[in-house]
């Protein structure tokens, strides 16, 4: 159980930083595809990436410049850098968003750092919060407030400051920098040796507070094994560790009640998603009729194409904008088809249950086939079925995977070229 405990610890440490990290991408989404839209020219050399940077710092519009090593998009003060190898020497007045296989940041950045790489370096001082991820992430220079890094190995050397709170995730995790606030970490190791001005939520598989370390709160740690501590260590505030309920514990506490909150929290957030999948089918429906009819055919005519190219776009679409990603001048392209792809989840869903629904008018309904008020109702009545057979255990799941792989496939099958025009029996209403 205390394997167990340690475990959900480092899932909810990951989950913070994730949840940084998930918000600096939405940001690369929205920025990047706008700056390098705005850019009319392809650099020639290295120079002109820092002559973008430089017009960038002087006019507030978006520039942006590609080269052969390295692609820059300025958006007022803000930068955001793409390369194989990266160290940036000059001074980031806003956000500072980069990526590449070695980075490296020695000069200040005065707003919030995004980072991440197979081998991160932040040498600087941040003035905001810095969100790193990468196979091996060091922290040398100060920052302002949080700090959220997530890495195979991540380390805060001697010289490093965080002057708010620190969440850290890795393989193998070492503290050596002081953190003013209160720290959350998890992974495989964890080494503590350093100043925490307030509580410690540590779960590792090894936890080691070290001769320099003092903790101004209290100590919260899950592991499998025994807390090692130097004789040194202070810790101000009381010492608990966690462990996870037994099973007997868990039964106890579904008689008392949760196990019936749990499933009612779980019934709502699905309710509340089906309505949202109803309000999309019905725009879809009255916005774009004719090509609803065109998916609908196509998932009743080519079932067995649209799963197909269904798991061939799921599984491909996210490898290829990894390659785009990583060749750089790619990488815009990458972040739309990415985006793209996440928005075209949901509509495969819906897509399905408008193809079930108008299969059921055809053959129950024709002359309601061709109106859209019916469709629509055909079509949410197929999301509440689907709905409700994805509540059962495992055949529910796969049920719902094969729905999301037909509406995917009928919608990407769209773009294939047509052998001919073939007159269909549904109008658009």
């Amino acid at each position: 159980m205390a394997t167990t405990g340690w475990k959900m610890t480092a899932t909810c440490a990951f989950q913070d930083v994730f949840k940084g990290l998930t918000a600096a991408a939405w940001t690369c989404v929205l920025v990047a595809p706008l700056a390098f839209a705005q850019t009319g020219t392809t650099a020639p050399a290295s120079e002109a990436a820092a002559s973008a940077v430089a017009t960038g710092a002087a006019a507030d519009g978006v520039v942006a410049a590609v080269t052969d090593d390295v692609a820059v998009a300025v958006s007022g003060a803000d930068r955001i850098v793409a390369g194989s190898s990266l160290s940036l020497s000059d001074r980031t007045p806003g956000d500072l968003l980069a990526a590449a296989g070695q980075l490296e940041v020695s000069a200040p950045v005065d707003g919030d750092a995004v980072l991440t790489g197979g081998e991160v370096r932040l040498n600087a001082a941040a003035a905001r919060n810095v969100y790193a991820a990468g196979g091996r992430v060091q922290i040398s220079g100060s920052v302002g407030r949080n700090l959220r890094a997530v890495g195979g190995q991540v380390e805060l050397g001697s010289n490093a400051r965080v002057d708010g709170n620190a969440t850290l995730f890795g393989g193998d995790v070492n503290l050596r920098g002081p953190v003013k606030g209160s720290l959350r970490v998890g992974g495989g190791r964890v080494l503590i040796d350093a100043v925490v001005g307030g509580d410690v939520d540590a779960g590792a598989g090894r936890i080691e507070l070290g001769p320099k370390a003092r903790i101004g709160g209290a100590l919260r740690w899950r592991s499998g094994s025994e807390l090692v501590r130097d004789a040194g260590a202070q810790v101000a505030g009381p010492i608990e560790r966690l462990t996870m309920p037994t099973p007997e514990a868990w039964k106890g506490r579904d008689r008392d009640g949760d196990h019936v909150r749990r499933a009612s929290m779980s019934w709502v957030a699905g309710a509340w998603w089906t309505t949202g999948l109803m309000l999309i089918a019905a725009l879809a429906w009255a916005a774009a009729p004719a090509t609803s009819v065109r998916v609908t055919k196509t998932l009743r005519e080519r079932t067995g194409w649209s799963l197909l190219t269904g798991f061939i776009a799921l599984v491909c679409v996210p490898v290829a904008a990894v390659i785009l990603f990583v060749t750089i001048i790619g990488a815009p392209l990458a972040l739309v088809a990415l985006l793209l792809y996440f928005l075209l989840l949901p509509l495969a869903y819906v897509a399905s249950a408008a193809g079930l629904g108008q299969w059921a008018l055809l053959h129950w309904k024709p002359e309601g086939a061709a109106r859209t008020g019916w469709r629509i109702a055909a079509t949410l009545l197929a999301l509440v079925l689907l709905a409700l057979l994805g509540s059962v255990p495992f055949v529910g799941a796969l049920l719902a995977f094969a729905a999301l792989l037909v509406g995917l496939g009928a919608i990407v099958l769209q773009f294939a070229p047509q052998r001919a025009a073939e007159p269909s029996g549904l109008s658009p209403a």
